[in-house]
């Protein structure tokens, strides 16, 4: 493979008369490029007529013909690196693609640090290895969404003003049946569609916390998510703000301490007055033996067989001596005491065993006491020629500002997820920000506070932009989980929506949640989706039972949002200490859990309700709840512009009906109100045989239908009952079967004869 070069007025490869030095100048040129370039299988792209730019920017491809809505990727060589200490912004480098209509599209690039992984299912924590594979680069990701011929240049805009651009390639978008990315509907905008113009409505549920320690770490999820999809799931919500105990890109991990009880062991060292370096030191004191312990929330991935130096210094005071340990290397330093009382450089140098993988914690013990500091602890792998592979202790760094740096492992971790959620058509709800790295500066808009709080918001979605807005499977950005309603952050979305306007080149939906239900967040024009989360606990006395707590919260959300979709994208039972309730966990047939789901799928909501108890439910195997729903739904014309909702109590009040009809057809749901989870496992009550019940939809216009009942738990149609009725003046009454718990059916229309030849 060989770099793409530029469409010039002259090629390299043409030859002139007397022209041969020349000639061979730029074979040569090429040639060098070509080795910049490294791995010659990264991308299977042809040399096209060209002269190489004056400067030294080249696109390398990663193919040059890619399905619809299939990412491409671009490798840019020749660009400066970011700063150290701003690894995670994307600069001022894009790719400015041309589609065939002719649309300019920029596409931020982003410093890239690949990683390998392996799995050990069964391990804990240690389940997913993930370690720097590789030299960084700058990349650029961008999705398609037309067929034909694109063409494309790298862009970099110094601090100076002037601009630098590299080659123009070009690659070939081809046909594909590929749903693309998710959006409101064009007809109704209620409800979603997908790139192609196919009705989506989300079955789905919270699979929020992914991670090493987690439930669900990658192993897990790779086994779960091919079973999810196989049912008909086709929406999770997923956080990428959990701090150190699950997935987080943007949060306060740190090797030295960890969020629930967090106080970090540092000080400052007293006359220190410097402005122009870190002022925070890690600190050890006490009497001989006291022990500061280096332990990353995320275990540190070695290499079997390798080697590795462990550095950094440290300031023993007043005669104090520090024992510095690597107890999985089996190594030990000592540091101090320093005549001076300074500070001393260290650097332990080892090999791993031959079957490590991983560090271990690091080990400080004052050896008499004292007090000690300790400053730049860094561990890095001794690649070829002595050069030192990337910093994988950056948890260590206690001056490391929590907003603005990307933690590199969870960002390859959420690669593979979303990989993982595209692959099985599955789309994400990705809660981004951190809300408590942000809350605090958000209540005076006028505030410099605040106006950081937009500045690193933006600076982070442009990485995220950048780094998996290309993928499909992302559905939306949820800003953060659960802010606080209280705050005054109409600023913040109106500023967040129009950055998204002007830089996300897929139009992603934009969402946020608050603690409360918050009708001023439901109704901003620049949120697209409406929000909500809600518990069922024991006080909530309003509130007969499950069905009835999904319907109430469905009518607020339509309410305030009778204009976007609307989502119940957290709901649960719960103990009056937001606990999972331990009558829940007596649901064996994950009754509460089915009748959630059915009952919001009929109130108008866009999706069903998004259960938060994603273990219990794993553990219950209730997935095989969302496949007789979604079979149910195949035929609901979700953005005809034509449905509405509608429930009613039959049968003196024993039935509970919810519906959804256009003038032409009605989908319908009748649960027995003492077949709830309230119902049956909270009060106790045995449900008794509903009969002779009947059903009326107003509102179909006159004709012959066709009525088929469905069985909610079976998954299957009961074409034994299915029967013809005919709409009146007072709508289709219809005779309701006899049933215990649920039944659904379908009211459609009798096709005319003609209409079939």
């Amino acid at each position: 493979m060989i770099a793409i070069l530029p469409a010039r007025a002259v090629s390299p490869f043409t030859i002139r008369p007397g022209a041969g030095v020349i000639f061979w100048v730029r074979l040569l040129g090429v040639f060098l490029v070509w080795s910049l370039v490294g791995d010659r299988s990264w991308a299977q792209t042809k040399a096209e007529p060209g002269t190489l730019p004056h400067n030294q920017l080249t696109v390398v491809a990663s193919a040059t013909s890619v399905p619809r809505f299939t990412r491409i990727e671009f490798r840019v060589v020749g660009a400066p690196p970011p700063a150290a200490d701003k690894e995670g912004d994307t600069g001022q480098l894009v790719m400015v693609v041309r589609t065939p209509s002719g649309r300019s599209v920029r596409v931020p690039a982003f410093w890239f640090q690949p990683y390998e992984r392996r799995s050990f299912p069964g391990q804990g924590a240690r389940s997913d290895w993930f370690y720097p594979s590789g030299d960084p680069v700058w990349l650029v990701r961008f999705c398609p969404w037309e067929t034909g011929r694109h063409e494309g240049f790298a862009e970099l805009r110094a601090a100076d003003g002037t601009t630098q651009v590299s080659q123009t390639i070009s690659f070939d978008c081809t046909p594909s049946d590929r749903r693309g990315f998710l959006r409101k509907s064009r007809k109704d905008p209620r409800f979603f569609e997908t790139s192609d113009g196919r009705t989506f409505f989300a079955i789905g549920q919270n699979l929020a916390f992914v991670g090493g320690s987690q439930y669900f770490n990658l192993c897990k999820l790779e086994e779960t998510l091919p079973h999810m999809a196989s049912e008909g799931v086709n929406y999770l919500r997923v956080w990428t703000c959990c701090e150190d105990w699950a997935l987080c890109i943007e949060g306060r991990k740190s090797a030295w301490t960890r969020t629930w009880h967090w106080k970090l062991p540092v000080e400052e060292l007293p006359g220190e007055t410097s402005s122009t370096k870190a002022t925070r030191y890690v600190v050890i004191a006490g009497p001989a033996g006291t022990e500061r312990i280096a332990d990353p929330s995320w275990p540190v991935a070695v290499r079997p067989e390798s080697p590795y130096v462990l550095s950094g210094r440290i300031r023993p005071e007043k005669g104090a001596a520090v024992v510095v340990e690597v107890p999985s290397a089996g190594r030990k330093h000592l540091v101090g005491p320093s005549e001076q009382g300074g500070w001393v450089d260290f650097q332990i140098s080892f090999t791993t065993g031959r079957n490590q993988l991983w560090l271990g914690p690091i080990v400080f013990r004052l050896q008499n006491a004292g007090k000690a500091y300790v400053d730049g602890l860094s561990l890095r792998e001794v690649n070829t020629g002595g050069r030192l592979g990337p910093e994988l202790l950056w948890e260590a760094n206690v001056n490391r500002p929590a907003r603005g740096f990307y933690n590199p492992t969870d960002c390859a971790m959420l690669d593979y997820v979303v990989e993982l959620a595209e692959r099985h058509g599955i789309y994400l709800q990705l809660c981004i920000l951190t809300r408590d790295l942000y809350m605090w500066a958000l209540k005076d808009p006028q505030s410099p506070a605040y106006e950081q709080a937009i500045r690193d918001a933006m600076r982070f979605f442009r990485y995220a932009i950048a780094r998996w807005g290309s993928s499909p499977a992302v559905a939306a950005w949820e800003y953060w989980n659960e802010m606080d309603p209280n705050l005054p952050t109409d600023r913040f979305y109106e500023e967040l929506g129009r950055f998204f306007e002007e830089n996300d080149p897929y139009s992603h939906l934009r969402t946020t949640s608050t603690w409360h239900p918050s009708p001023r967040d439901m109704k901003h024009p620049r949120l697209d989706i409406a929000d909500m989360h809600f518990y069922l606990r024991p006080s909530e006395k309003r509130l007969r039972d499950e069905v009835e707590a999904v319907l109430d919260r469905a009518r607020l959300l339509r309410q305030n949002a009778p204009g976007k979709p609307a989502l119940l994208s957290e709901f649960g039972l719960a103990t009056e200490q937001w606990a999972l309730s331990a009558q829940m966990k007596a649901d064996r047939e994950a009754v509460h859990f089915h009748n959630a789901l059915w009952a919001s799928a009929f109130t108008g909501l866009s999706g069903t309700a998004m259960f938060w108890w994603w273990e219990e439910l794993d553990r219950l195997q209730a997935y095989r709840h969302y496949g007789p729903l979604a079979r149910f739904l195949e035929d609901i014309p979700w953005h005809s512009g034509e449905l509405r909702a509608f429930d009613d109590l039959l049968a003196g009040g024993t039935v509970r009906l919810l519906g959804l009809r256009t003038d032409s057809a009605a989908w319908c749901w009748l649960i027995n109100r003492d077949a709830t989870w309230v119902g049956a496992m909270v009060d106790g009550r045995r449900p008794n045989k509903i009969s002779s019940a009947e059903l009326v939809v107003d509102g179909l216009r006159p004709g012959t239908y066709t009525v088929r009942w469905f069985d909610p738990w079976k998954g299957s149609w009961l074409e034994a009952l299915a029967e013809r009725v005919q709409s009146g003046p007072n709508g289709v009454r219809v005779r309701i079967p006899e049933f215990v718990r649920d039944l659904a059916c379908q009211i459609a229309p009798v096709e005319p004869a003609d209409s079939k030849q």
